[in-house]
């Protein structure tokens, strides 16, 4: 079984996958695999030693996990900046502005404080393509660098790291924040410090929920998860504005002042236009998921907006935007690309710039919402039957054709077998959320039907 998934080594921390020992063989083997390169040999030239930045979010396991990973990295040789608890952007950010080989990032991101995760981002903190994972999980069978002498790796405190970040975020705006008030969630998770700073900073009334991280509380009924707490909090201090981090603050969800939630499809919707009106949006395109909402294609499309989309997640979001030049991305949770400030979803880049809109248009976060209907969508996981042959069935892609010519224009079907579960996901999107709901179950049905399992 790969070790790797869609976001880096994930798992229960301690658990059969997810140790210490895991932690510091990952390390080595990163070492050897993206500290050896050509960028890195040339440093060497140059008498300049391979570094690495690593980061953390609150979990209690990430003390040693970090600790891990810092041995695994100096034992070969690398030079180690730990900036502590920071969110994953930050981290990523850092890579590119200190010039380091790579960096690490000890993070589950929404997951509960029990499970962590390992995240490595190559030169100019970019995510890892699946080749260059491959390679990494290939080598930590391999024999290690282990230097002697003055050639094993320093550990140091990176003591100006959030002041980086910070200044970098505050460098994107558009416009100050003077007058706006703000509730910001930030899920006792990573951005428990910089997140109220940053919009502090930029000249916002800033009221904190979720910011006392105790390593074992994170995303635990606050954050992005649990958006129902923002909207009582904004509701609660008449605020403008609320805006929901993730543990490791990679994603942003809002709340308007009437504490209507605002999902990740209407942001990129009011970013994408607000780009679009000011020349920014680069081939006027939007990158998002198959899962984004119809309303967010059928909104761009009335502004002259091309709406591109990948497979879920937000790695297949970045690669088509690398790939292509686009400069804004995302997905229906929140992860939200910049690519002209971040080279990662980025919750706090996302949130600064929304409320940012606000103040530059005098526009309500409800107005500048209303740009998109977003359309009911209705998920049913349909368990126990042939996931593979979810795609080839043709009583099911006949039944797939039969409820798409009945919708229209006006909704949409998509069927999504699971990558690790015998499961097949069947969405539907109407005008109604009793068409969708019927829709969705007949299907469902069929799909029950005809792919299930001897």
């Amino acid at each position: 079984m790969a070790l790797f998934g869609t976001d880096g080594v994930r798992g229960l921390a301690n658990g059969e996958v997810l140790t210490a020992d895991l932690a510091l063989s990952l390390a080595q083997a990163t070492a050897v695999v993206l500290g050896q390169g050509r960028s890195a040999e040339a440093r060497r030239a140059q008498g300049r030693r391979t570094k690495a930045v690593i980061a953390r979010d609150p979990r209690i396991s990430g003390e040693f996990l970090i600790a891990a990973v810092s041995a695994g990295l100096a034992s070969s040789g690398v030079d180690v900046y730990d900036a502590g608890v920071i969110p994953t952007p930050a981290l990523a950010f850092l890579v590119n502005d200190y010039d380091a080989d790579f960096g690490i990032m000890i993070s589950a991101s929404h997951n509960p404080a029990p499970d962590n995760g390992i995240k490595i981002f190559a030169r100019g903190g970019v995510k890892l393509p699946d080749l260059v994972e491959e390679r990494i999980e290939r080598f930590m069978s391999s024999p290690k660098l282990l230097p002697t002498g003055a050639d094993v790796g320093r550990i140091r405190v990176f003591s100006d790291a959030e002041d980086r970040y910070l200044l970098h975020l505050l460098g994107t705006l558009p416009a100050r924040l003077d007058g706006l008030k703000v509730v910001i969630d930030c899920a006792n998770g990573a951005a428990s410090g910089v997140s109220p700073q940053l919009f502090a900073d930029a000249g916002a009334e800033v009221v904190v929920i979720g910011a006392d991280p105790d390593g074992i509380n994170i995303n635990e009924g606050v954050g992005s998860t649990h958006v129902d707490v923002l909207q009582r909090a904004v509701l609660e201090h008449g605020a403008d504005v609320g805006i929901a981090h993730d543990g490791d603050a990679d994603r942003c969800l809002a709340v308007d002042a009437d504490g209507n939630a605002i999902d990740g499809d209407q942001i990129m919707a009011i970013l994408a236009a607000s780009m679009h009106e000011r020349g920014m949006l680069a081939n006027d395109t939007l990158v998002a998921t198959v899962m984004s909402n119809l309303g967010l294609t059928l909104a761009m499309a009335e502004r002259g907006i091309q709406v591109v989309k990948t497979a879920v997640g937000d790695r297949y979001v970045l690669e088509e935007m690398n790939d292509k030049g686009y400069s804004l991305g995302g997905e229906q949770s929140g992860h939200v690309i910049m690519g002209a400030h971040a080279t990662t979803g980025d919750g706090l880049l996302t949130g600064l710039q929304l409320v940012a809109e606000m103040a530059r248009t005098g526009r309500t976060l409800r107005d500048l919402a209303s740009i998109m209907t977003v359309y009911p969508q209705v998920m049913i996981n349909v368990k126990g039957v042939d996931r593979a042959r979810a795609k080839t069935d043709e009583g099911v892609l006949a039944a797939v054709a039969a409820v798409e010519a009945e919708l229209g224009e006006t909704g949409r079907v998509l069927l999504r077998p699971s990558g690790t579960e015998r499961l097949v996901r069947v969405m539907v999107e109407a005008a109604s959320s009793e068409g969708a709901q019927a829709h969705a179950e007949a299907l469902a049905a069929v799909v029950r039907e005809r792919l299930a399992l001897p």
